[in-house]
């Protein structure tokens, strides 16, 4: 009996921890029924509503424990970010930034004075001592570059709304193109111009032809 009593003061503290609307009868009021010597108790389980809010507290708790967690690793992530030193802005040692400055090499040569030729002369950089013609001819009128045709001289009707419609279109313009052994034509879409010797372009105010520079 004394057995079945210390049964009895257990299973009613379960349902005082659990379950705190079920009323807790006196031992002498219980409706257990000794078979025996077996002990055989009604079972009350707690009801669902109970259970769902024992489920939802225990939720509630790991999801706080979890924050505090992920704050305070992140609190001490931040104060390790701030001991560390900042970032340094990337150098580059003089002359290899990404803006470079042109030197005579990497800026090419340019002809002084410029010189135009016929197809027997060399191409190239003029100078005043090598009669070079000038391959890098460009309009500062029409803001185009310089065309030649070797071996070939403008015809008489060639004009000027003939090149402002045909440059650069090197197979049009050839409609107003001569052969002539030794000529080099030159034309942009303004000017035109036929040579056979070296010509100084100091000498021929109407053309506005620059030397744009060779590379060596």
């Amino acid at each position: 009996m004394e057995a079945d009593d210390d049964l009895d003061a257990l299973l009613d503290e379960v349902e005082r921890r659990f379950c705190s609307d079920v009323s807790v009868a006196s031992s002498t009021g219980r409706s257990a029924r000794h078979t025996g010597g077996h002990v055989t108790r009604s079972s009350t389980k707690p009801p669902m509503s109970v259970v769902g809010d024992l489920d939802d507290d225990l939720d509630d708790d790991l999801d706080n424990d979890l924050d505090n967690d992920l704050d305070a690793l992140l609190e001490e992530f931040l104060e390790d970010e701030s001991g560390s030193s900042p970032l340094k802005t990337l150098e580059f040692p003089e002359g290899t930034r990404g803006e470079k400055k042109p030197s005579s090499q990497s800026g090419g040569r340019k002809c002084c004075p410029v010189f135009a030729g016929g197809s027997s002369v060399p191409s190239g950089v003029g100078t005043a001592s090598s009669k070079r013609s000038c391959d890098q001819l460009r309009c500062t009128s029409c803001d185009f570059r310089v065309l030649t045709f070797d071996d070939c001289e403008w015809d008489a009707s060639c004009d000027y709304l003939f090149l402002r419609n045909n440059v650069p279109d090197r197979q049009k313009l050839g409609a107003r193109l001569k052969k002539r052994r030794g000529s080099r034509a030159f034309a942009c879409q303004c000017s035109w111009f036929t040579a056979a010797e070296p010509t100084d372009l100091r000498d021929r105010a109407g053309l506005r032809w620059v030397c744009g520079k060779h590379r060596d």
